[in-house]
């Protein structure tokens, strides 16, 4: 990580609606919102880079007056993802993740889907 990003990294505290708030240091990456016509929703998520090279996804919906906040960090370890939401964590072999964006996307299995080498150029932009 270069001189730039390390200064650009302040401290970050996202509020969780599951009572465990993620704290860390880093910096925002990446963010984009949409709005739900049918629905009356809109859909904030932002992306943040920490001081240690994990990703911390933060996602708020809303609709009226309620709100549904939630933040996950993801850490990557060999072949392993770590993913957790300020209270419990989670792992998963990176082929697992995959099949479950894959699912969660709504692909077949003909249609194309990001390799590990683009998930990794991704995760090193993120960090540059």
């Amino acid at each position: 990580m270069g001189m730039d990003a390390v200064r650009d990294m302040e401290s970050v505290c996202l509020q969780h609606d599951n009572g465990a708030d993620l704290t860390f240091r880093g910096r925002l990456f990446s963010e984009c919102s949409w709005f739900d016509e049918e629905s009356g929703t809109l859909t904030r998520q932002k992306l943040y880079v920490t001081d240690s090279n994990e990703q911390v996804y933060y996602i708020v919906r809303g609709a009226g007056k309620q709100r549904v906040r939630s933040a996950y960090r993801v850490s990557v370890q060999g072949e392993t993802c770590f993913i957790h939401n300020g209270s419990q964590e989670m792992a998963l072999q990176f082929d697992m993740l995959m099949l479950a964006v894959r699912a969660l996307c709504g692909l077949k299995d003909n249609e194309a889907m990001p390799s590990l080498e683009n998930v990794a150029e991704i995760v090193k932009a993120a960090n540059a």
